[in-house]
Protein backbone atom coordinates (compact mmCIF):
# COMPACT_ATOMS: atom_id res chain seq x y z
CA UNK A 1 0.00 0.00 0.00
CA UNK A 2 1.35 3.60 -0.71
CA UNK A 3 2.14 5.22 2.31
CA UNK A 4 0.17 8.07 3.69
CA UNK A 5 2.65 10.83 3.40
CA UNK A 6 5.87 11.11 1.13
CA UNK A 7 8.58 13.25 2.64
CA UNK A 8 10.86 14.96 0.24
CA UNK A 9 14.09 16.18 1.49
CA UNK A 10 16.85 18.00 -0.31
CA UNK A 11 19.97 17.35 0.57
CA UNK A 12 22.17 19.06 -1.96
CA UNK A 13 25.86 19.94 -0.26
CA UNK A 14 24.46 18.74 3.34
CA UNK A 15 26.63 16.65 3.71
CA UNK A 16 27.25 15.33 7.59
CA UNK A 17 24.13 16.88 8.42
CA UNK A 18 22.07 14.62 6.65
CA UNK A 19 22.46 11.98 9.55
CA UNK A 20 21.20 14.02 12.56
CA UNK A 21 18.05 15.50 9.99
CA UNK A 22 17.27 12.28 8.72
CA UNK A 23 17.61 10.87 12.85
CA UNK A 24 15.46 13.94 13.99
CA UNK A 25 12.78 13.17 10.55
CA UNK A 26 12.53 9.60 11.36
CA UNK A 27 11.89 9.70 15.30
CA UNK A 28 8.83 12.46 14.35
CA UNK A 29 7.20 10.63 11.83
CA UNK A 30 7.13 7.58 13.89
CA UNK A 31 6.29 8.90 17.12
CA UNK A 32 3.23 10.32 15.23
CA UNK A 33 2.31 6.86 13.74
CA UNK A 34 1.37 8.12 10.00
CA UNK A 35 2.59 5.57 7.35
CA UNK A 36 5.27 7.53 5.98
CA UNK A 37 8.06 7.57 3.17
CA UNK A 38 11.37 9.90 3.62
CA UNK A 39 13.35 10.62 0.20
CA UNK A 40 16.30 12.19 0.35
CA UNK A 41 17.55 13.90 -2.44
CA UNK A 42 21.36 13.36 -2.66
CA UNK A 43 21.62 14.73 -6.64
CA UNK A 44 25.21 15.63 -7.87
CA UNK A 45 26.93 17.32 -10.26
CA UNK A 46 29.77 15.31 -12.07
CA UNK A 47 33.17 15.51 -11.19
CA UNK A 48 32.33 17.30 -7.43
CA UNK A 49 33.38 16.46 -4.59
CA UNK A 50 30.42 16.31 -2.48
CA UNK A 51 29.77 12.99 -0.40
CA UNK A 52 25.87 13.42 0.19
CA UNK A 53 25.14 11.22 -2.26
CA UNK A 54 27.04 8.33 -0.20
CA UNK A 55 25.68 9.63 3.12
CA UNK A 56 21.85 9.47 1.78
CA UNK A 57 22.56 5.92 0.77
CA UNK A 58 23.45 5.14 3.67
CA UNK A 59 20.91 6.08 6.03
CA UNK A 60 18.65 4.34 2.96
CA UNK A 61 19.94 1.15 3.70
CA UNK A 62 19.73 1.57 7.60
CA UNK A 63 16.15 2.27 7.56
CA UNK A 64 12.77 0.82 5.98
CA UNK A 65 11.02 4.09 5.51
CA UNK A 66 13.68 6.05 3.62
CA UNK A 67 14.76 6.28 0.15
CA UNK A 68 17.56 7.85 -1.80
CA UNK A 69 17.88 9.43 -4.52
CA UNK A 70 21.36 9.87 -6.23
CA UNK A 71 21.37 11.46 -9.72
CA UNK A 72 23.81 13.48 -11.63
CA UNK A 73 21.97 17.03 -11.64
CA UNK A 74 20.61 18.03 -15.10
CA UNK A 75 19.32 21.32 -13.56
CA UNK A 76 19.58 22.69 -9.65
CA UNK A 77 17.06 22.93 -7.11
CA UNK A 78 13.58 22.75 -9.57
CA UNK A 79 14.98 20.25 -11.08
CA UNK A 80 15.80 17.97 -7.61
CA UNK A 81 12.47 18.61 -5.97
CA UNK A 82 10.85 17.69 -9.48
CA UNK A 83 12.88 14.47 -9.75
CA UNK A 84 12.12 13.79 -6.08
CA UNK A 85 8.06 14.35 -6.16
CA UNK A 86 7.84 12.24 -9.55
CA UNK A 87 9.49 9.26 -7.15
CA UNK A 88 6.73 10.15 -4.03
CA UNK A 89 4.22 7.46 -3.64
CA UNK A 90 2.49 8.92 -0.98
CA UNK A 91 -1.33 10.27 -1.06
CA UNK A 92 0.27 13.19 0.46
CA UNK A 93 3.35 14.72 -0.70
CA UNK A 94 5.51 17.04 1.49
CA UNK A 95 8.75 19.53 -0.05
CA UNK A 96 10.96 20.77 2.80
CA UNK A 97 14.81 21.70 2.19
CA UNK A 98 17.26 19.29 4.05
CA UNK A 99 19.27 22.87 5.47
CA UNK A 100 16.67 22.98 8.88
CA UNK A 101 16.32 26.49 8.85
CA UNK A 102 12.79 25.20 9.16
CA UNK A 103 11.61 23.35 11.68
CA UNK A 104 11.13 20.01 11.02
CA UNK A 105 8.31 20.18 13.16
CA UNK A 106 6.41 22.15 9.94
CA UNK A 107 5.72 18.66 8.36
CA UNK A 108 3.38 17.70 10.94
CA UNK A 109 2.02 20.93 11.33
CA UNK A 110 1.23 22.35 7.49
CA UNK A 111 0.42 18.29 7.30
CA UNK A 112 -2.43 18.73 10.34
CA UNK A 113 -3.53 21.92 8.75
CA UNK A 114 -4.26 20.46 5.19
CA UNK A 115 -6.04 17.43 6.57
CA UNK A 116 -8.23 19.06 9.22
CA UNK A 117 -9.19 21.82 6.84
CA UNK A 118 -9.66 19.61 4.23
CA UNK A 119 -7.51 21.72 1.52
CA UNK A 120 -5.35 20.87 -1.50
CA UNK A 121 -1.96 23.07 -1.05
CA UNK A 122 -0.58 24.12 2.30
CA UNK A 123 2.58 25.78 3.29
CA UNK A 124 4.44 28.24 5.38
CA UNK A 125 5.44 31.79 5.72
CA UNK A 126 7.86 32.99 7.71
CA UNK A 127 6.95 35.92 10.27
CA UNK A 128 10.52 36.09 11.66
CA UNK A 129 14.04 35.44 9.95
CA UNK A 130 17.23 35.32 11.15
CA UNK A 131 19.36 34.59 7.83
CA UNK A 132 20.08 38.32 7.13
CA UNK A 133 19.12 41.41 6.35
CA UNK A 134 19.96 41.15 2.02
CA UNK A 135 17.64 37.93 1.99
CA UNK A 136 15.05 39.71 4.05
CA UNK A 137 14.83 42.61 2.24
CA UNK A 138 15.33 40.48 -1.45
CA UNK A 139 12.45 38.50 -0.13
CA UNK A 140 10.00 41.17 0.72
CA UNK A 141 10.70 42.84 -2.59
CA UNK A 142 10.24 39.78 -4.58
CA UNK A 143 7.02 38.72 -2.80
CA UNK A 144 5.20 42.31 -3.44
CA UNK A 145 6.01 42.43 -7.48
CA UNK A 146 4.68 38.58 -7.16
CA UNK A 147 1.19 39.46 -5.83
CA UNK A 148 1.38 42.65 -8.18
CA UNK A 149 1.61 40.33 -10.91
CA UNK A 150 -0.36 37.83 -9.62
CA UNK A 151 -2.50 39.16 -7.31
CA UNK A 152 -5.06 35.94 -7.27
CA UNK A 153 -2.79 33.56 -5.65
CA UNK A 154 -2.84 34.33 -2.02
CA UNK A 155 -0.25 33.38 -0.72
CA UNK A 156 1.91 35.40 1.22
CA UNK A 157 5.52 33.85 1.59
CA UNK A 158 6.37 32.23 -2.28
CA UNK A 159 9.13 30.27 -1.69
CA UNK A 160 8.58 29.36 1.96
CA UNK A 161 8.69 25.66 2.85
CA UNK A 162 7.82 22.72 4.05
CA UNK A 163 4.92 22.72 1.15
CA UNK A 164 2.47 19.69 1.15
CA UNK A 165 -0.24 18.78 -1.23
CA UNK A 166 -2.59 15.67 -2.33
CA UNK A 167 -0.64 13.70 -5.30
CA UNK A 168 -4.17 14.61 -7.16
CA UNK A 169 -3.75 18.38 -6.64
CA UNK A 170 0.23 17.55 -7.72
CA UNK A 171 -0.84 14.88 -10.61
CA UNK A 172 -2.92 18.35 -11.60
CA UNK A 173 0.23 20.84 -11.82
CA UNK A 174 2.47 20.38 -14.76
CA UNK A 175 5.45 21.27 -12.91
CA UNK A 176 8.78 22.02 -15.63
CA UNK A 177 11.48 24.85 -13.59
CA UNK A 178 14.62 23.67 -13.30
CA UNK A 179 15.84 26.57 -11.22
CA UNK A 180 14.49 28.36 -7.85
CA UNK A 181 11.47 29.57 -10.09
CA UNK A 182 9.86 25.84 -9.11
CA UNK A 183 8.11 27.88 -5.71
CA UNK A 184 6.44 30.60 -7.95
CA UNK A 185 5.48 27.98 -10.47
CA UNK A 186 3.29 25.91 -8.11
CA UNK A 187 1.97 28.62 -6.32
CA UNK A 188 0.93 30.17 -9.71
CA UNK A 189 -0.48 26.83 -11.22
CA UNK A 190 -2.07 26.23 -7.53
CA UNK A 191 -3.87 29.55 -8.31
CA UNK A 192 -4.91 28.50 -11.77
CA UNK A 193 -6.14 25.51 -10.73
CA UNK A 194 -8.30 26.98 -8.13
CA UNK A 195 -6.55 25.07 -5.63
CA UNK A 196 -7.74 25.00 -1.60
CA UNK A 197 -4.79 26.93 -0.28
CA UNK A 198 -3.45 27.83 3.43
CA UNK A 199 -0.93 28.66 5.26
CA UNK A 200 1.01 28.17 8.58
CA UNK A 201 3.27 30.52 10.27
CA UNK A 202 6.67 29.46 10.80
CA UNK A 203 10.86 30.92 12.10
CA UNK A 204 13.11 31.03 9.60
CA UNK A 205 16.52 30.61 11.12
CA UNK A 206 20.22 31.05 9.46
CA UNK A 207 22.05 28.25 7.88
CA UNK A 208 25.26 27.67 10.12
CA UNK A 209 27.55 25.39 7.94
CA UNK A 210 26.95 26.61 4.59
CA UNK A 211 26.08 30.34 2.38
CA UNK A 212 23.19 30.89 0.64
CA UNK A 213 22.75 29.51 -2.83
CA UNK A 214 21.19 32.90 -3.65
CA UNK A 215 23.15 35.13 -5.70
CA UNK A 216 22.61 38.32 -7.62
CA UNK A 217 22.41 35.94 -9.85
CA UNK A 218 19.68 34.26 -8.72
CA UNK A 219 17.72 37.20 -8.47
CA UNK A 220 18.12 38.26 -11.82
CA UNK A 221 16.84 34.52 -13.05
CA UNK A 222 13.89 35.14 -10.35
CA UNK A 223 12.77 38.47 -12.40
CA UNK A 224 13.33 36.95 -15.61
CA UNK A 225 11.15 34.18 -14.73
CA UNK A 226 8.17 36.25 -13.30
CA UNK A 227 8.05 38.34 -16.16
CA UNK A 228 7.94 35.02 -18.51
CA UNK A 229 5.37 33.50 -16.79
CA UNK A 230 3.19 36.46 -16.39
CA UNK A 231 3.53 36.86 -20.56
CA UNK A 232 2.44 33.21 -20.63
CA UNK A 233 0.05 33.52 -18.03
CA UNK A 234 -1.58 36.25 -20.33
CA UNK A 235 -1.80 33.54 -23.18
CA UNK A 236 -3.85 31.91 -20.93
CA UNK A 237 -6.28 34.35 -20.36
Amino acid sequence: MNPELSVVILCYKSREKVYDLARKAVSMLDHRAIPYEIILVGNYIDGDSDDTPRIVKQIADANKNVRALTLPKEGMMGWDARKGMEAAQGRHICLIDGDEQTPLEDILRVYEKLKTEHLDFVQTYRVARFDGPTRKVLSKIYNVVFRMLFPGVGLKDINSKPKIFTKDAYQKMNLTSDDWFLDAEMAIQAGRLKLKTGEVPTTFQRCAYRKSFVTFATVLEFAGNLLSAKIKDFGNE
